[in-house]
């Protein structure tokens, strides 16, 4: 105690480490969630259309109420045309990369569940990078960050599953996929600790990813959900994997 009687502050290294100890909590429960998410989507593998119905839903949930409005809002007033702009090129480069993937692949299509995994493993550890660099700016910012996150991914394991048997029904290739989006949380956070790139540079990165997802979801996710199983329960599941992004950020952000 001081000599007012009251209590010194915290020694900075001490609040450093209590900070980097929670952030690594936060790291591993986003990796839970996914790995829960993924679980759940494998044991469900014979109701896939659903699960594809779903995922698309929540896909596109998150491009259009998640990753959107965060890039518009962490973009300068001035720079919200560049910033819808790139959600369109997003969506055309993935939609380049893709076809490209198809004219030269020899597997009958399976790259393209890499290619989908992959982008939302990207996200996934965007989502880590966020989280970090949010407590830099203050505890209250890292906060709701942190809740957003731990929210979605549990759609996020299922979404990586769904997307990675896109092509042909591995099981394995899934678990792979599965852990590597698990673990990207606690990857990007970790990158959080080394840089500090400017709001604006995030908010085109998740214009981008905005628009990978986009084209994910409407190309690849609900085409596969419908077809062989053109059923109003694919339907259902899909406005339904919409609505519940939507409760999830307005959850998280009220």
């Amino acid at each position: 105690p001081d000599p007012a009687g009251g209590h010194r502050p915290r020694d900075p290294e001490a609040r450093r480490v209590s900070g980097d100890l929670l952030l690594v909590v936060l790291g591993l429960a986003a990796g839970l969630a996914t790995l829960a998410g993924g679980v759940l989507a494998l044991r469900l593998a014979d109701r896939v259309h659903l699960i594809l119905g779903l995922s698309a839903g929540a896909v596109v949930g998150v491009a259009l109420l998640d990753l959107l409005p965060e890039a518009l809002k962490l973009a300068p007033s001035d720079q919200i045309r560049t910033t819808t702009t790139l959600v369109a090129l997003g969506f055309l480069i993935y939609l380049v990369i893709d076809r490209s993937f198809l004219l030269v692949s020899k597997d009958g299509g399976g790259h393209r569940g890499h290619l989908g995994a992959a982008s939302l493993t990207a996200h996934s550890l965007l989502d880590g990078l966020a989280i970090g660099l949010g407590f830099q700016a203050s505890p209250a910012v890292g906060a709701v960050l942190a809740a957003a996150v731990l929210a979605h991914d549990l759609a996020d394991g299922a979404n990586t599953v769904a997307v990675s048997q896109i092509g042909g029904r591995s099981v394995v290739r899934a678990r792979t996929w599965l852990v590597a989006d698990a673990l990207a949380p606690l990857a990007g956070i970790g990158i959080s600790r080394l840089i500090s790139p400017p709001q604006q540079t995030l908010a085109w990165l998740l214009a981008l990813f905005a628009g990978f997802f986009l084209y994910i979801g409407a190309s690849e996710l609900l085409p596969g959900s419908h077809h062989g199983h053109p059923s109003v329960w694919t339907t259902v599941t899909t406005v339904l994997g919409v609505a519940i992004i939507w409760a999830v950020v307005r959850l998280a952000s009220g």
